[in-house]
């Protein structure tokens, strides 16, 4: 145990990137796998945030509307993924939608009505953390909307997302798939951790108990709402940092931004983590 190679004060002082430490943690035979990981990760994220900037900043030039869609179970990691997307973006054109329950007034309006104002302006890219998309799952899965109100939306959401096609505004959408065993786990997690206790909610603790019911309402949105023109990508995240880098990947593959052949890293997505729906056979959930 005495012989094992290990860094000193010295090495510490003389290491000035992320790089350099994993080329002398290699150079000692040092068996930190999880330190190596862990710099591997923050490095290919550090390079696709600086891609993501590039990105923002032709949207910003060109004017266009890019709206992108996080939706999944509870626990699945949409929070964590959007603010990975966001660290570096300016905010003056950048934007997180994440709505609470609609208001007596909203109740009464058209569906999609409190959605649209919330719709990305020219230049702009908006995240929703969960979407219109609450009517295709969550509500008929908790009773907060009627079997009436459910069909009219399955009915009505193509259309609705043809129109915003046919504007030009484009919308990626993704679907975060988790295991039911992580699902719980990660609750778990939320239950002893202070600063994640806000996110634990009574609709989570019905996660497990409904979970069939879930599979079966995301199976149905996935068959009347993935389209040509509006697909849903399935993202298997059960590997949250594998996850982010992915979906990261996924959104820049998607345009062709100024300085993208500068790039430090590879932009294609795996697509054993990031799939079309009728791609993934075999899904998390």
């Amino acid at each position: 145990m005495d012989n094992q190679p290990e860094l000193t004060a010295k090495d510490f002082m003389k290491i000035k990137t992320n790089d350099e430490l994993l080329d002398l943690i290699k150079e000692k035979e040092i068996p930190f796998k999880k330190v190596e990981k862990e710099l591997i990760y923050e490095e290919e994220l550090r390079n696709l945030q600086v891609e993501l900037v590039k990105l923002q900043q032709w949207i910003a030039k060109s004017q266009k509307r890019v709206a992108v869609i996080f939706e999944g179970r509870d626990a699945a990691g949409k929070g964590g993924n959007i603010r990975r997307f966001m660290e570096h973006l300016n905010p003056r054109s950048s934007r997180l939608v994440a709505l609470n329950k609609p208001t007596e007034v909203e109740r009464g309006q058209w569906y999609f009505q409190r959605y649209i104002k919330e719709l990305p302006n020219p230049g702009e890219i908006v995240f929703f953390d969960r979407s219109w998309y609450n009517r295709a799952v969550v509500e008929p899965v908790m009773g907060f909307c009627s079997e009436a109100q459910y069909k009219k939306f399955l009915v009505q959401v193509p259309e609705f997302e043809h129109m915003l096609y046919e504007d030009g505004v484009v919308v990626i959408k993704f679907w975060l798939s988790i295991t039911k065993k992580e699902q719980l786990k990660r609750f778990e997690a939320r239950k002893g951790n202070p600063l994640k206790h806000w996110k634990f909610s009574p609709v989570d603790k019905k996660g497990q108990e409904l979970w069939d019911k879930y599979t079966y309402y995301k199976s149905e949105m996935f068959t009347n709402t993935h389209t040509t023109y509006c697909p849903w990508s399935i993202i298997k995240t059960n590997n949250k940092k594998v996850a982010r880098l992915e979906a990261i990947r996924h959104v820049l593959s998607k345009f062709d931004y100024d300085g993208k052949d500068d790039t430090l890293s590879n932009i294609n997505p795996d697509p054993n983590v990031v799939m079309r729906y009728y791609r993934s056979i075999i899904q998390n959930d």
